[in-house]
């Protein structure tokens, strides 16, 4: 709720007709009431009594002549007319006590809606705060061509912002003239309205420093991204090379090792073109054999033990310097024995 809005929402009565005054004239014409009703209860002097004369007659005993009280209707009337009088202030103080307590009732219920109108202005500026931040964080991310853009809008919007504000300080200074006897609470309202101010554009400025620290960050990791992904590539290249190389020496030292094998093998005269053995060799990292097994025979026991014979007949199998090359492809292999592919 603006400072306009706060001045609208107010009753608009004169200072003597606020409740304040109300309850002091109510309590004042009180003790005038109960003053004058003590003033007129109070006895007032009673007349003296009237003389008797009497006659003594010695002939006949007189009779006693009776006392005549005093006539004591005028008190009577009085007391009645001050009991009347104090019934009607009474009532008319109860009357101007109801009055007040409506007006208090009005005063709280009017008291109520600005608070709710205030609770109101504060969740709608809440809101139009967080909605500003998300589009703040959105133009974070943008390019540098969404960053100038934005800064072309910050700036139309602070020219906005300081035209509004002189609009409203024309509009303060004028409230100011017309209501002089409200000077010192529209200078309250201008001070916090500078405040309000500066608190937004240290806001802004925090805001446009959070960008170019994001940009500066998002420029960092675009930098790191594009580095990491060069030394992928070159230890992806290097791996190739390496693939390469290694399966070039692997393809060299088993053309060696089948050209051992078929020198020290003697197959059976038994043997065919079509019968194929196929062992699994294990070897030591010193090119000593540490194991062989038939996979796959060839369905003649002979032929079957020649291939064996002739891989255990070698003490030494040529393996490459290369520790990883050796790993991969001697550690453990199968060869085939077949007259035709072997010899």
């Amino acid at each position: 709720m603006t400072n306009q809005d706060r001045r609208v929402i107010s009753t608009g009565t004169a200072p003597w007709k606020s409740p304040v005054a109300l309850s002091v004239f109510l309590h004042l014409l009180i003790v005038v009431v109960a003053l004058a009703g003590w003033s007129w209860t109070s006895p007032v002097d009673e007349p003296p009594p009237r003389s008797i004369s009497a006659r003594l007659v010695t002939q006949q005993q007189p009779e006693p002549s009776p006392v005549v009280e005093p006539d004591d209707q005028p008190d009577r009337d009085q007391e009645r007319r001050a009991e009347e009088e104090r019934k009607k202030a009474e009532a008319e103080r109860r009357r101007q006590e109801e009055e007040a307590r409506k007006i208090a009732e009005q005063k709280a219920q009017e008291e109520e809606a600005r608070r709710k109108a205030e609770e109101e202005r504060k969740k709608q500026e809440a809101l139009a705060k967080e909605q500003e931040a998300a589009k703040a964080r959105e133009a974070a991310r943008q390019k540098a061509e969404a960053e100038a853009k934005e800064r072309e809008r910050q700036k139309a919007e602070e020219e906005r912002k300081r035209q509004e504000a002189e609009r409203k300080q024309a509009e303060e200074e004028q409230r100011r003239l017309e209501e002089q006897r409200k000077q010192e609470e529209a200078e309250r309202r201008r001070q916090e309205e500078e405040a309000r101010k500066e608190a937004e554009r240290k806001r802004l400025e925090a805001e446009r420093r959070l960008k170019e620290q994001q940009l500066e960050a998002l420029a960092e990791e675009s930098r790191k991204a594009k580095e990491a992904e060069a030394r992928r590539q070159q230890q992806a290249a290097a791996a190739r090379a390496k693939e390469a190389q290694m399966l070039s020496e692997s393809e060299k030292y088993q053309a060696l090792i089948r050209e051992r094998l078929s020198q020290a093998w003697y197959p059976p005269s038994s043997a065919t073109e079509e019968m194929t053995a196929r062992l699994q060799i294990t070897l030591l990292p010193t090119g000593e054999l540490a194991s062989v097994k038939l996979v796959s025979s060839s369905g003649n026991t002979a032929f079957d033990n020649s291939a064996l014979s002739a891989v255990r007949s070698l003490n030494r199998y040529p393996i490459p310097d290369d520790r990883e090359t050796f790993e991969r492809y001697f550690r453990q292999f199968t060869i085939e024995f077949n007259p035709r592919r072997l010899r």
